[in-house]
């Protein structure tokens, strides 16, 4: 695929110096604005998974500064094109910070807002804008005594700056950074719980993918020569998101063969006069239909890349753990509306000791797990870890302070390899992806699916499916493991191997605690049992008495027959 990619790359220089006439070159220089600007957008849009629609406002951000600075004030290239990247990164940050905590459609409604008020200011400001007529006489680039001029220089400028920005953007995304975004799109609730500062990802996407949309409005206006409401109209920002769903999606090759396509398409039509909105229409239809995933998901589907080989495992060592207890909870509670689903909850877990949690279904055991994890926060109660205070801490400084878990539903990513899944987990340790997936190979060669590193996590059976989780939870290196349901949907012989993996694990020091409603699986395992009923403890002993009390009989376990 890099070999198709080249030759395009080659046939794309040798157009523009051989063939193109000036409007070509110019249609020419507008794409590669528009994939430099869509190369942003990959960033919050493909890693992380956000639909900004605020993207076209920080387009028109970059232009307007650029604009304005320029025609009015007579600034050259040099002064106005860092003006234009700040200004839409201060925009993203004083913005992101309210509106990123949205999620889903919701998030692209607020954006959508605020592109909308920025339009607004544009048409409403004429001192400062021009209005709805716009600033014209917007000088050209000049810099250190060269002033580049329309055409092919203009056009070799343009792509050199898509040529660095795609770089930059392609080795971020290869990186721990592209990496810990990708898990964030695909589960947020997982790349919390290993360690990773979900909100603060966020916001530098959105700051970064805001800095691009500032280069390209800039470049645009330079091209164009005059600036007006246009650049923040909403069909710039259709254009960048349909160049980067056509293109494929996260991908930094994707934007630049969506932006050549969907620039250059109308013109290939444009014989056909006022009928050739249709037949571009039907073309985009044609290649979301053909290739759901992109051009660039097309390619790798016909040339699929070579895996590249694993690196050699590097031992995680075992955390230090003294014996006692290791995590204290005092008078645990939270409410949902009127409900307690936890009430008063105490326990300790120890070192080197496995705790199982049992009840019947809406007895708050996933709270509890929850509530450890950082997932939901306490309405009052104390946790705390080796002493130290945990209570409505957020769950990706949990888990950095030594606690993991795993989900009723294995939660790996269905199109990642194995290695990628379980590397996830070292992302905010290990300073490299190499060291990280070294270290991930270790995990996955204690649990015995080391084999499996390359395989795709959707093709996983159940019973791998769920060791790879569990590998992904002590890549982390934990003093406390929870388990939600690890042995649901296991056979006799896979729960028999689960078994022996975590008394492996409880033999290195680490307390762990298990929810679980097989009790053939459970009380052979647990050293200790605890029972709720409404969120209330109601019972604290030894497996061998679970069967025996009457309390946790009648709520739970039922009367024989």
């Amino acid at each position: 695929m890099r070999s198709v990619l080249a030759l395009g790359a080659a046939a794309l220089v040798a157009y523009a110096l051989l063939y193109a006439s000036p409007y070509g070159l110019r249609v020419l220089t507008v794409a590669g604005v528009y994939a430099l600007a869509a190369i942003g957008f990959q960033l919050v849009f493909g890693l992380a998974g956000a639909l900004s629609l605020a993207h076209g406002a920080f387009f028109g951000v970059g232009a307007y500064a650029t604009g304005i600075l320029g025609s009015q004030l007579g600034w050259s290239f040099p002064a106005t094109f860092p003006v234009s990247l700040v200004l839409p990164v201060l925009l993203a940050l004083l913005v992101g910070l309210p509106v990123l905590r949205l999620e889903s459609h919701y998030f692209a409604l607020a954006t959508l807002g605020i592109a909308q008020v920025v339009l607004l200011l544009a048409v409403n400001a004429p001192d400062l804008t021009g209005g709805a007529n716009g600033l014209a006489g917007v000088p050209g680039i000049a810099a250190f005594g060269m002033t580049v001029s329309r055409g092919l220089p203009l056009a070799a400028m343009v792509w050199g700056v898509v040529a660095l920005g795609g770089l930059l953007a392609w080795r971020l995304a290869r990186g721990r950074w592209g990496r810990a975004l990708t898990l964030l799109r695909d589960d947020p609730l997982a790349a919390a719980t290993l360690g990773l500062d979900v909100g603060r990802l966020r916001l530098q996407a959105f700051a970064l993918s805001a800095l691009y949309a500032g280069a390209a409005g800039a470049l645009a206006v330079h091209t164009q020569r005059v600036v007006s409401p246009e650049v923040l109209e909403f069909p710039v920002m259709v254009s960048i998101l349909t160049i980067a769903v056509v293109g494929g999606r996260g991908r930094v090759a994707g934007a630049v063969l969506g932006a050549l396509l969907l620039i250059h398409l109308p013109e290939w039509f444009r014989f056909l006069e006022r009928s050739y909105l249709i037949l571009y229409g039907g073309a985009l239809l044609a290649a979301i239909v053909l290739a759901p995933h992109g051009l660039t998901g097309l390619l790798e589907r016909l040339l699929p890349p070579t895996p590249r080989p694993p690196p050699a495992p590097l031992p995680l060592p075992a955390p230090a753990a003294a014996p006692g207890p290791v995590l204290r909870v005092e008078g645990l509670t939270k409410a949902f509306g009127g409900v307690r689903a936890v009430d008063g909850v105490s326990f300790t877990l120890d070192a080197a000791r496995i705790t199982g949690l049992i009840g019947p279904n809406g007895s708050g055991k996933t709270t509890v797990i929850n509530l450890l994890s950082g997932l939901e926060r306490p309405d009052a109660g104390r946790i705390d870890l080796h002493g130290r205070a945990l209570s409505g801490a957020r769950a990706d400084r949990i888990a950095r302070a030594g606690i993991a878990r795993t989900f009723q539903s294995a939660g790996l990513p269905e199109d990642s390899t194995v290695l990628a899944a379980v590397a996830a987990a070292r992302l905010e340790r290990d300073a490299t992806i190499v060291l990280a997936e070294a270290h991930a190979l270790s995990a996955l060669t204690r649990l015995g699916v080391a084999d499996r590193a390359l395989d795709r996590c959707g093709a996983l059976p159940a019973g791998l499916r769920r060791r790879v989780e569990l590998a992904r939870a002590l890549a982390r290196q934990p003093r406390v493991l929870l388990l939600d349901e690890p042995a649901a949907g296991l056979t006799d012989a896979e729960k028999a191997e689960l078994s022996a993996h975590l008394r492996a694990v409880a033999a290195d020091g680490v307390a762990v605690l298990v929810v679980e409603h097989d009790m053939g699986f459970l009380l052979p395992l647990a050293d200790r049992v605890l029972a709720l009923d409404q969120g209330r403890v109601l019972y604290d002993g030894a497996p061998a008495g679970v069967p025996h009390d009457p309390a946790v009989v009648e709520a739970y376990l039922g009367a024989p027959a």
